[in-house]
């Protein structure tokens, strides 16, 4: 791939991932042929600081692990109201980072899978 296409999406786009992962991500992204790069596009990432106001406001009901498709997580946090209080504030300090690992993911899937 271009790299400065691929660096023109990293910088548009390096708040949602993992700062620590974005350098191999671009040498993973140089890899790419054009069809899977313009796949990327298409993604729909999770923007880190709309979860963190999302799980202030909404997290005792478990709407930020809904967003983040972990259903199982957000039904145990529906039911025990956050688990009294204890999962919401522990997923105050831990959204942001399981945000840009969820979006590292969806990259990373894109990245692996085989056309």
């Amino acid at each position: 791939m271009n790299e400065q296409a691929v660096d023109t999406y990293l910088v548009a786009n390096q708040k949602y991932f993992p700062q620590e992962k974005v350098l191999f991500l671009r040498d993973k992204l140089l890899e790419l042929d054009e069809k899977r790069f313009s796949l990327l596009f298409a993604l729909e990432l999770k923007d880190p600081f709309v979860l963190i106001i999302v799980s202030i406001f909404l997290g005792q009901f478990g709407i930020d692990r809904f967003l983040l498709n972990d259903v199982a997580m957000g039904v145990l946090k529906l039911i025990t109201c956050g688990g009294c209080g204890a999962w919401t504030i522990a997923d105050w300090i831990l959204i942001m980072d399981k945000s840009k690992k969820y979006n590292f993911d969806k990259v990373m899937g894109i990245i692996v899978s085989s056309f």
